[in-house]
């Protein structure tokens, strides 16, 4: 056999120190969620594919590698997104719970395919939904949530981009026109020249992006019917209290990655970070027997940051000799030392990787 270490495309290992960064990273992000009332949630990696594909929205779907189970003989997949099986969890096993019910998670996820600008197949994702409302106070709360989950985990240079994912379809009316479809392509794209000769009337839409203050405004003014003024307000009341916290802009028009959001949509992102690091918003929950319910809530891919270095921490390795008293080395870990202890006596703390080295009850730097 020759094995060469080589992994399928798309996936990877994450070394330490690398390693340990995620591990704080997430620590940091689900304490957050946890101090605002968000119960861990950890379903399971594969489910079965029928009410997975059932739950998950846009090009998800597509997303999850199926395969069959030798048990049941019946087909399974594997999550592409845990939002899905947390919308699940909270519409049936705790569909008794007084709502709206909080709930946090972390895990891997897997992709079928990857894309040229996203290569991983395999990665991690973490976040915090909470379902049963998807009120202006509902919101307000997941975005802080999301933006504290973000500075504690040591993110710096935060920004948020709202949406509003039902924008057009508010404005079209019901039943949209024909051209409907054609023309939320052509706004998603910002194709000016298209949107112009779809609708004109949308075309200051394409213009009402960018910084939040600016954008709002066109907005409005664009609205003279009033007809998006509650909207407005709502969304206007959220990013007020990021003020001075986080720049802030709006891209109206927005909707790649949005398709199932409803009122509400926002992408997160960190200076120094190529991408999204996260993105959220309200949608709704499906019950099996019909009956839906709102939701609002946020995701976070810490592949991105910790790519970037985020998440890293010098190693602070104590090199331990043979016969350290033990009560001593057990007081050093607690004082947040990692103890490394040598296990004969050619050991070194360079071997160790070790930054400090202990001699005769003193700390000294490695040199």
């Amino acid at each position: 056999m020759n094995d060469t270490g080589l992994l399928p495309e798309g996936f990877h290992d994450r070394l330490p120190p690398a390693a340990d960064g995620l591990r704080r990273f997430e620590g940091a992000v689900l304490g957050v969620a946890h101090g605002y009332g968000y119960e861990q949630v950890d379903p399971p990696l594969a489910e079965f594919e029928a009410g997975l594909a059932g739950r998950l929205k846009g090009t998800a779907a597509t997303d999850a590698v199926r395969f069959v189970d030798p048990v049941s003989q019946r087909t399974l997949a594997i999550r592409p997104d845990i939002t899905a099986q947390v919308a699940r969890i909270a519409a049936t096993r705790m569909g008794h719970h007084p709502r709206p019910v909080r709930l946090s998670y972390a895990g891997p996820v897997l992709k079928l395919r990857a894309g040229e600008l996203a290569p991983r197949r395999a990665s991690r994702q973490m976040g915090a939904e909470l379902i049963g409302r998807d009120s202006v106070a509902a919101a307000t709360e997941i975005v802080t949530v999301a933006v504290e989950a973000l500075a504690a985990a040591g993110v710096t240079g935060i920004s948020i981009d709202f949406t509003l994912p039902d924008l057009v379809a508010t404005l079209a009316g019901d039943p949209p026109g024909p051209q409907h479809a054609a023309l939320i392509a052509a706004l998603d794209a910002k194709d000016a020249g298209r949107v112009a000769a779809i609708d004109p009337a949308y075309l200051p839409l394409v213009e009402a992006a960018g910084p939040f203050d600016t954008a709002l405004a066109r907005l409005r003014a664009t609205d003279q019917a009033g007809r998006l003024a509650s909207r407005l307000d709502a969304i206007e009341t959220v990013a007020a209290t990021l003020a001075g916290r986080v720049a802030v802009t709006l891209d109206p028009t927005e909707r790649h990655g949005f398709e199932y959001q409803s009122w509400l949509g926002f992408s997160l992102f960190a200076q120094g970070v190529l991408g999204e690091i996260g993105r959220g918003g309200s949608y709704m929950v499906c019950h099996a027997d019909g009956r839906e319910e709102p939701a609002v809530g946020f995701s976070l891919y810490a592949d991105a940051l910790l790519d970037a270095g985020l998440g890293a921490k010098d190693r602070r390795r104590l090199f331990l000799p043979i016969g350290i008293d033990q009560a001593a080395a057990a007081r050093l870990r607690s004082e947040g030392w990692v103890t490394v202890a040598a296990l004969d006596a050619d050991d070194t703390p360079e071997a160790q990787l070790c930054t400090h080295h202990w001699v005769d009850g003193a700390i000294f730097p490695r040199t």
